[in-house]
């Protein structure tokens, strides 16, 4: 699967932002589809995840809100939209997804996420 990110920019804070994330290729019902964000000389975190069987969500604490991520099947898109951004928010954020073969529940960790888009850069001034 190959996913492609847009919609970042750069916007003031409080602002908002909508990415979209568009994956060539099947998806299967089983799988998570995951915002991960990287800051300048910081970790990756994931932010939100959803459930491509039934649209439940898990989010970070620091975007819980603030962020919703949604789904269009019929499109093969996720969607992350952003409400009352920070600077803090400054980060790259990549689409990714988490390929498993039976409904598992959410995970944070990076190593069990597969396919990565290439990211799209998120700017918020203060």
């Amino acid at each position: 699967v190959q996913l492609q990110a847009s919609g970042g920019g750069l916007v003031q804070a409080g602002g908002s932002l909508r990415l979209a994330c568009v994956a060539f290729g099947d998806i299967f019902s089983n799988w998570h589809i995951g915002w991960f964000r990287q800051a300048p000389g910081q970790e990756r975190e994931l932010v939100a995840v959803i459930s491509w069987r039934n649209s439940k969500k898990q989010y970070a604490d620091s975007v819980k809100g603030r962020f919703a991520i949604s789904r269009d099947n019929a499109k093969n898109t996720v969607y992350l939209q952003m409400n009352g951004l920070k600077p803090e928010d400054t980060a790259v954020y990549y689409c990714t997804t988490r390929r498993l073969p039976v409904a598992t529940p959410f995970s944070f960790f990076e190593p069990e996420y597969n396919d990565w888009g290439q990211g799209t850069l998120v700017t918020v001034s203060s």
